[in-house]
């Protein structure tokens, strides 16, 4: 699906070192005495790699992907969910981000419906209160006759279904889900278990503004209709991440026209691809804020989302990101229009390490792509297991990610021969459809990655 891979010669390589996976391969190169390799290594991935999708980000089939273990934020989906996301693309391999996608086109209805507007800053001042306070309701309809009704709300959606968001406009509690690919280097639902974290009395207690009860004075000084941007991974390394997302914010669309729209006027969809690139994402900004959007869903990777960001302020509209997790958004300055349905990466990072030490390792090496999303996620694990005194037993490994369609893939063969040379039983790497490249080379420099027993 992306468009970053390697050359046939790397392909090659590491075709033939994956079958020499049990006896190892490739050297450290200098010729000197190298460290005992353990015969068997633990292999771990995140949010932007444990997906169904990322098997074809391989050259050629390799059987790498047999046993490798990460977590994810998902909650529980319903098969009816599921298959509602499956009518709108029958393609899809992966539900990842789906009802994250789904809970922000929604709530970002529900608040201009309460506004009364579609003005970007009034959007803005609902987006907290549509999920704290308020009539419980569950579904779009419901939400939106009672804020017709000029009745509070507390949403309770797909992925937001326990508490509501902060004062920052995130989540106060989140679902991970641990996943496992299975012998066929697909993920094994039957392993699949879920965890609660964070806190609901972290949740805002701050008051929105009073919602207005529809009439037609309200609905002609609306600006109705209200327009949505898409600002999500149709291309790029996070790609591969893209058909859910979509398939949740076409559905969520659908919904909320199926329930008579927002402000009497059905709401619009404008298309836009974020590229995993900031120059692509600026751009379909600027062709945002030209079409009249008021507010965008996206970015996907929060490095994009930090790259655009000052854009979005300077033009006044809201940005709602589905699949952000870089903690440090938190406390980035938005002017009050930054959201994310997902949740911080502090609270990914205690799962992540949680897994990591379940099995025992003795050395680890954490590999990150080099940006917000890859070195937080990175440096909060790392700071778990310093925590669970294994701050010695760690090493960390970063890696450029191609900055365009046309650059180099990823080489990450030093990295390879450093972590082998370490002995490394235990190696996470995060990334997204790139990461592909990460642990052919691990392969190449003869690191014995662990099959299922």
């Amino acid at each position: 699906m992306l468009v970053f891979r390697g050359t046939r010669r790397a392909a090659l390589s590491a075709a033939a070192c994956a079958a020499l996976l049990l006896t190892g391969c490739g050297s450290d190169g200098e010729g000197g005495a190298e460290q005992a390799q353990p015969t068997q290594v633990h292999l771990y991935g995140t949010d932007g790699n444990m997906q169904n999708s990322f098997k074809a980000e391989f050259e050629q089939p390799t059987g790498l992907l047999k046993g490798m273990k990460g977590t994810t934020p998902l909650t529980p989906l319903s098969e009816d969910f599921k298959s509602r996301l499956l009518r709108k693309d029958p393609k899809l391999s992966d539900f990842l981000y789906a009802a994250e996608t789904y809970d922000a086109v929604v709530i970002s209805a529900i608040a201009a419906q309460l506004a009364g507007s579609t003005e970007p800053a009034q959007i803005a001042r609902q987006i907290v209160g549509v999920t704290t306070g308020g009539e419980r309701c569950d579904s779009i309809a419901d939400c939106l006759d009672l804020a017709r009704a000029g009745r509070d709300v507390a949403y309770r959606g797909v992925s937001l279904n326990r508490g509501g968001f902060t004062d920052a406009g995130e989540p106060s509690t989140a679902s991970y889900a641990t996943l496992h690919f299975g012998t066929d280097e697909q993920l094994d639902e039957g392993k699949t278990e879920f965890l609660g974290a964070g806190d609901e009395s972290a949740a805002s207690v701050k008051k929105p503004p009073a919602p207005k009860r529809q009439t037609r004075d309200v609905e002609e000084e609306s600006g109705a209709p209200l327009k949505l941007g898409g600002l999500l991974p149709r291309t790029g390394d996070l790609a591969l991440a893209y058909p859910p997302m979509g398939a949740g914010a076409a559905l969520a669309i659908d919904d909320i026209n199926a329930a008579e729209g927002v402000l009497g006027e059905p709401v619009e969809w404008v298309d836009g691809d974020d590229g995993t690139n900031p120059d692509t994402a600026k751009a379909t900004v600027a062709r945002h804020v030209s079409a009249g959007v008021h507010v965008i869903i996206g970015a996907g990777a929060s490095g994009i989302s930090r790259a655009v960001l000052p854009d979005v302020v300077a033009a006044g509209l809201v940005l709602f990101s589905p699949s952000n997790t870089d903690a440090g958004l938190s406390t980035i300055e938005d002017n009050g229009l930054y959201f994310r349905t997902a949740p911080s990466d502090i609270l990914q990072g205690r799962a992540l390490a949680d897994m990591i030490l379940r099995d025992g390792p003795s050395r680890i090496a954490l590999i990150a792509r080099k940006d917000s999303y890859g070195e937080g996620l990175q440096g909060n694990v790392r700071a778990e297991l310093e925590r669970a005194g294994h701050g010695s037993d760690v090493r960390l490994f970063t890696y450029d990610p191609p900055a365009t369609p046309d650059a180099p893939p990823v080489d990450f063969s030093q990295g390879a021969k450093e972590i082998k040379q370490f002995g490394a039983d235990a190696i996470l790497v995060i990334g997204f459809g790139e990461s592909a490249r990460v642990i052919e080379a691990l392969a190449a420099a003869g690191v014995n990655i662990r099959q299922p027993q």
